[in-house]
């Protein structure tokens, strides 16, 4: 794989995962609010504190003070692979590990402030991550000519402005700036033009071209800013009806970055170190670039309040995933490539567009403490195994969340919450790079069992 595959892959890929928003499935963070998180994220009508900014900045009109809310979600994702098969652009078998385990536990903070100006219009200020993941394989993998590591984050700064048209309709918006930053590592296989010539003189000794080892590896690292907005909506229908409506908008990213290259094995470091990769567009160091659209999302939500002390909710999210289609990563130096010269690569995950939905409730037990429980149905944006990423080995998941309220005094609230999401056990299957362009890839497959487990803290302040 060239510089170009690796570079390319890490910008766009990081941009292309933000595109999967936090309604959808994903490498993504699910959730932006513990409080949310306990009903499997059907509770954005109910708009219990200051982080209805994500989900509904209507929703501050409802609240009964200023306040800040601080959250915190601990992200435990587990994903193990087995390689089935993996040969290099020539065929001839990768030699390398052939399971593992190829996810880290992230942590992601999010803070939610609102301010009542008056009884009719509020405002509000949200930092939270809409992305955030870790996947990185063993430097021995046998897939590691596809991604070997990916580190994506994105950082979320949302001022709001919510207002009460009367009693019954209420209206928000928000303008979001959005920073995500990637980093990837790719290997290249510089030994695949003397294998290639190699089998072709001597066809009957592919052991002798197996034993040309000339691996590279580039650290790929790109960011950018990208702006959007958000439109919500909220009526109550009645004194035990509410229903809302939230939409945000797509955002436009063209990350930059650098791609810095270094040689591994001993044949790698002795063209490296004579130079001989120079004249075919390899440097230790180079600027690329990609564009990304990161989708538009819609949701419909409700909440009905059964009793006193018992609500039920709903959530159903549309995002659209088919954006991410097609990406081109366009570097700074033209490569010599198999058949001819290209600048860039390409990559085609023709995602499609996805629903979520979500149903929870909660339930008074005493004064202070209020149990809370969900469930959830998450559609995964990829279609099949031959256009699973490996670094994206995702599926279909199921929601089960529980949690808790605890109101400490008039002005302390804590919340509490666990997830288990059960992701389906999936697939992958990619034929050997075109030629065409900045990759030497061969054909893989490989299984994926895959689950996560998400842990909660919140604290609101209410100023009264």
């Amino acid at each position: 794989m060239t510089p170009s595959t690796l570079k390319k892959t890490v910008l766009l890929l990081g941009t292309a995962f933000a595109t999967a928003s936090v309604h959808a499935s994903g490498y993504h963070f699910g959730t932006q609010s513990v409080n949310a998180q306990s009903t499997a994220n059907a509770a954005a009508a109910e708009a219990a504190d200051a982080s209805t900014i994500f989900y509904n900045p209507a929703g501050l009109t409802k609240l009964d003070s200023s306040q800040i809310s601080v959250n915190a979600n601990i992200v435990l994702p587990s994903i193990r692979y087995e390689a089935d098969s993996a040969t290099d652009f020539t065929g001839i078998p990768v030699q390398g590990s052939k399971s593992g385990k190829i996810t880290k536990t992230t942590v992601a903070p999010h803070i939610y402030g609102a301010y009542k100006v008056n009884d009719d219009v509020t405002l509000g200020l949200g930092v939270y991550v809409p992305f955030g993941s870790a996947t990185e394989y063993e430097k021995d993998s046998v897939l590691r000519h596809n991604i070997n590591k990916l580190g994506l984050t994105s950082i979320a700064v949302e001022p709001v402005a919510a207002w009460k048209l009367n009693d019954r309709h209420s209206f928000g918006a928000g303008i979001i700036a959005q920073h995500t930053s990637a980093e990837l590592r790719k290997y290249a296989d510089w030994g695949i033009k003397n294998k290639a010539q190699m089998l072709q003189a001597t066809p009957s000794n592919p052991a002798g071209a197996a034993a040309i080892q000339a691996d590279g590896h580039a650290d790929v690292k790109g960011s950018d800013w990208g702006f959007g907005y958000q439109l919500a909506w909220m009526w109550d229908i009645n004194d035990r009806a509410r229903v809302g409506v939230n939409y945000r908008s797509k955002v436009s990213h063209t990350l930059k970055g650098d791609a810095e290259w270094a040689a591994d094995d001993a044949m790698a470091k002795q063209l490296w170190n004579s130079n001989m990769l120079a004249p075919l567009g390899y440097t230790p160091s180079e600027k690329a670039r990609v564009k990304i659209v990161t989708p538009e999302s819609l949701s419909v939500h409700g909440m009905y309040k059964v009793s006193d002390k018992a609500n039920l909710f709903g959530d159903v999210t549309w995002t659209r995933h088919s954006r991410f289609n097609k990406a081109e990563l366009v570097f700074e130096k033209e490569k010599t490539v198999v058949n001819g010269k290209s600048d860039r690569t390409t990559i085609t995950p023709n995602w499609r567009n996805t629903y979520k939905v979500g149903f929870g409730g909660s339930y008074q037990i005493s004064e202070p403490l209020q149990l809370r429980s969900g469930i959830a149905f998450d559609k995964s944006p990829v279609r099949n195994a031959d256009y699973r990423m490996n670094s994206l080995p995702d599926g279909n998941r199921i929601w089960f969340s529980a949690g808790m309220k605890y109101n400490i005094g008039k002005n302390h609230v804590v919340d509490a919450a666990y997830t288990h999401i059960h992701i389906n056990d999936t697939t992958y299957r990619t034929a050997k790079a075109s030629g065409n362009d900045v990759d030497s890839k061969g054909a893989s497959s490989a299984r994926f069992k895959n689950h996560a487990d998400i842990i909660g803290l919140q604290y609101t302040y209410k100023f009264k």
